[in-house]
């Protein structure tokens, strides 16, 4: 990890995550009565449950509404869910209100432009490998994963090792 994405990591209290194209390959589901199924990567799951044990709140935004994400938040223990909010960098300002929390206290993972003025205003703005290329150059930096493969459990992990917390957590499993 370079020292400049180190170094903001380490003031990381609180994680966002969007959902299509991070958590989510960004492919979209529809059955034909309408309904809606999205897959989730495992890896991804048990990093953000990691990182929250390791003391850094989480919170998801996206733009689109669906049952199978407040079910994954729910699954992940993930406290703060805003679904359905194009103006991520509202709810944004909002969270922060709530938490008592600055933006340089923030890291936010994203793919595609509604999620780029979030990335250009907290303290640690990454982009998947996956992202739109125009989100990928002003982002702080880029997952080595795409969206949907492990890119979340990435971010996670490069928040706790700048934090000190990755190999005690690691090591429980040992």
């Amino acid at each position: 990890m370079n020292a400049d994405l180190q170094q903001r990591a380490q003031r990381i209290k609180l994680a966002i995550f969007d959902v299509d194209g991070v958590l989510t390959d960004g492919r979209l589901y529809f059955l034909t009565d309408g309904s809606e199924f999205k897959t989730f990567n495992t890896l991804d799951g048990h990093g953000i449950k990691m990182l929250m044990k390791s003391g850094v709140r989480t919170a998801i935004i996206t733009g689109r509404t669906t049952p199978v994400v407040e079910r994954r938040a729910r699954d992940l223990g993930i406290p703060h869910l805003y679904q359905g909010r194009e103006d991520k960098l509202a709810v944004l300002d909002e969270l922060l209100g709530e938490l008592g929390l600055h933006y340089e206290q923030v890291a936010y993972l994203g793919d595609d432009l509604p999620d780029l003025p979030v990335i250009r205003r907290v303290g640690l703005g990454m982009a998947v490998a996956s992202a739109d290329p125009f989100v990928r150059e002003h982002a702080h930096g880029v997952t080595r994963a795409r969206g949907g493969e492990g890119a979340a459990r990435e971010f996670c992990e490069l928040i706790m090792g700048a934090q000190g917390s990755l190999e005690a957590a690691q090591s429980a499993y040992l």
